[in-house]
């Protein structure tokens, strides 16, 4: 095993009120947060750090075990940048936390067993979700709200792939799962599963954020990390199979199985097409669908109209990239 891979694992935080209010100070390694282990959703990510560190950043990750965790890891100040959509923790902590780019939109789907064939048959039942605050959880209030519907209970499981392993191992009967993997479903098992309708949602799923104080100590260094996952992603949009082409053999991505290799344009190429990645890093558009979206869904108090982006978004890196 390489020697990164032996320093990034799986961790444990502190309380998050420990460090709320620590002086932001410049650092020699950034530490990230991500949110789940090293997949094929995370290829294109990978390549943005690898040019980020060809171009001077100095960094160094931990797969938490869940978003919530790498959130609260990130407020603690245990880690500079953290991985996921941390909306009801930047107004409940009230620490200064903001997003700096979009890394993907809420495209997700309701996959069923068979025995339901609309979203009013989940009254009471029990449903897979990501992560206690995260994504999957916001979509799951949502339909609660606009269907009238109350889910049983929740039990949660990182990672859209690993959802699927539990559905069709019969271990589940519902569950949220991400494009690709809802595609992948219906096409090997397409006669044991339903895709359940429903509306479309803009907002993001996973989000790169951090303490304001720290971005403003460390300008140089947040504007190599976000010019390099603009380039990426637009790139990608362009050509969804340059990730396979740029993923690094000897990086956590490339010691991943053959199987999830070799689907990797099929991957990238279902999910660009489904419009899951913002070539411009989601910018106002995003954070103005954002407080929209996670108001409805309870995670952040107050009318939207009345919420203001930069509460919640630092601007300034991505317009810098996009200039």
């Amino acid at each position: 095993m390489k020697k990164f891979l032996i320093k990034a694992g799986l961790a444990t935080i502190l309380p998050i009120s420990i460090a709320l209010s620590a002086p932001a100070v410049q650092a020699d390694t950034i530490r990230i947060a991500l949110g789940e282990t090293p997949s094929d959703e995370l290829a294109a990510f990978f390549i943005a750090l690898d040019r980020a560190k060809a171009n001077g950043l100095d960094y160094e990750w931990t797969a938490f075990s869940d978003e919530e965790l790498a959130i609260q890891a990130v407020l603690s100040g245990q880690m500079e940048i953290g991985f996921g959509t941390p909306y009801a923790a930047m107004q409940r902590a009230k620490a200064p936390v903001r997003i700096i780019f979009q890394l993907s939109k809420l495209k997700f789907f309701p996959v069923t067993t068979m025995k339901y064939s609309k979203l009013e048959d989940l009254d009471g039942e029990p449903i897979l979700l990501h992560s206690r605050g995260g994504g999957t959880d916001s979509i799951a209030n949502v339909i609660e709200s606009e269907t009238g519907i109350k889910f049983g209970e929740r039990s949660y499981v990182p990672g859209s792939a690993n959802r699927v392993v539990a559905l069709v191992a019969g271990q589940a009967d519902a569950t949220i799962i991400d494009l690709s993997n809802k595609n992948k479903v219906m096409r090997q098992h397409g006669d044991k599963f339903n895709v359940l309708p429903m509306f479309d949602v803009e907002a993001s799923d996973e989000a790169l954020f951090a303490n304001l104080d720290w971005i403003k100590a460390n300008e140089d260094q947040v504007q190599i990390f976000v010019d390099a996952l603009l380039s990426v992603w637009q790139e990608m949009n362009a050509d969804p199979t340059m990730v396979r082409r740029e993923t690094n053999p000897e990086g956590p991505i490339g010691q991943l199985p053959k199987e999830i290799l070799d689907s990797l344009d099929n991957f990238y190429a279902d999910a660009v097409a489904g419009g899951l990645y913002d070539p411009n890093g989601g910018g106002r558009k995003a954070a103005m669908a954002d407080l929209e979206w996670y108001s409805n869904a309870g995670q952040l108090e107050g009318d939207p109209s009345t919420l203001k982006i930069e509460d919640f978004w630092y601007m300034a890196p991505l317009d810098a990239a996009m200039n």
